[in-house]
């Protein structure tokens, strides 16, 4: 049977062929110009919501690709707490959305800083705060093998085995020994940023070094590389991509959890990198439309009128999957039906809102 990729004798010297990625590096560092140019030509509040919006894009898809699925408002607030943003911290209703929040704004505040063991453990005690059953900021130490398995109980199917717990501090010490020196100015400096966050990811991911987390502190790690790469905090949602495409994302990395020339992994990752940044252009473009949208109306609409809209431009340019209703209005703005099925059609006769289907399948959407 083929070994794991440390157990092979050159791990962790990664070979790989750039060959195959140079057209996709070249667009992506003209992509990643242009996304820089629109944020900087925002207004200061618009670039601040486009910048909320795609930190919280990532944070709500780095936790569904795990399973866990966080109310995005919740996450929001968290990131806005996190940040400085308001005198008075918003209520975070979920433990879960109230570390990854904290944990996404300390990724993005101290992305110049080099990376330490007591980085990762702070960033493991943020995503596990008040949870019972982990040991947050720690190291794993159990003995039995930390595997990556898929199927029911009895017909499990093991992806991939990381090295035993005992391996992991020496594993973990090379490791952050080599971003450091592989970051912009150090000894062992890699100058395309992608390249530097796919094996940094993949390197991270294979040493699994948590009882959990280690899929999202490691997406994290592939945020700061690209950062660090960049010369600024980035602009996109690396998972909100992976998150598309998961059964690409974890066929790729098991692929390259068995070799140590990754250059497929390279190719997957770089790939990746330019979709999410191709997204995020389009999200930015989005939050200059929505900024249009708010001059053209704003004066115009209720307090409630204007929480609703709010609430469903949060959800990106569709709005709520399956359109707006009286009882979703209602249950937003407490009030009864028949005042929220008045101020919708108040909403559809400014052209703020267009109106589909009749009686109580009658649905509304943003007008653009």
């Amino acid at each position: 049977m083929k070994l794991y990729n440390w157990q092979q004798k050159n791990w962790p010297h990664f070979t790989y062929k750039l060959t195959a990625v140079g057209d996709e590096l070249l667009l992506l560092a003209e992509k990643a110009g242009e996304v820089a140019g629109m944020i900087g030509a925002l207004p200061p509040d618009a670039r601040m919501e486009a910048i909320i919006d795609m930190m919280a894009a990532e944070a709500v898809k780095t936790s569904e690709i795990e399973g866990e699925y966080l109310s995005r408002e919740d996450v929001k607030s968290s990131i806005r707490n996190n940040l400085g943003l308001h005198p008075v911290r918003e209520k975070v209703h979920d433990r879960r959305a109230e570390g990854i929040g904290r944990m996404m704004a300390d990724v993005r505040n101290t992305w110049q800083e080099p990376l330490t063991a007591e980085k990762l453990f702070d960033w493991h005690r943020m995503l596990f705060h008040g949870q019972k059953g982990v040991s947050a900021g720690a190291w794993r130490t159990h003995a039995e093998p930390m595997q990556v398995v898929s199927g029911p109980l009895g017909k499990q199917k093991v992806h991939y085995e990381a090295p035993p717990s005992a391996q992991v501090p020496g594993e973990m010490e090379q490791f952050i020994t080599w971003f450091n020196a592989t970051a912009p100015g150090g000894a062992e400096e890699i100058k395309k940023p992608a390249v530097r966050s796919a094996i940094a990811h993949l390197y991270f991911e294979s040493i699994h070094p948590f009882e959990d987390g280690n899929g999202r502190i490691g997406r994290a790690i592939a945020e700061k590389a690209l950062s660090q790469g960049m010369g600024r905090p980035v602009v996109m949602s690396l998972s909100a991509t992976i998150e598309k495409k998961k059964k690409d994302y974890y066929e790729a990395l098991e692929k390259a959890q068995r070799a140590t020339d990754i250059t497929a992994w390279i190719r997957y990752f770089v790939h990746t990198v330019l979709t999410a940044q191709r997204e995020a252009e389009a999200q930015i473009g989005f939050t200059i439309r929505k900024a249009q949208f708010f001059d053209r109306y704003s004066n115009r609409l209720s307090e409630r009128q204007l929480k609703v809209i709010r609430r469903m431009l949060d959800e990106g340019p569709e709005g709520f999957e399956g359109g707006m209703n009286a009882s979703k209005y209602g249950s937003l703005t407490k009030v009864s039906k028949a005042t929220a099925t008045r101020d919708l059609q108040q909403l559809a006769e400014m052209g703020v809102l267009a109106v589909t289907g009749g009686g109580r399948s009658t649905r509304y959407t943003v007008n653009w």
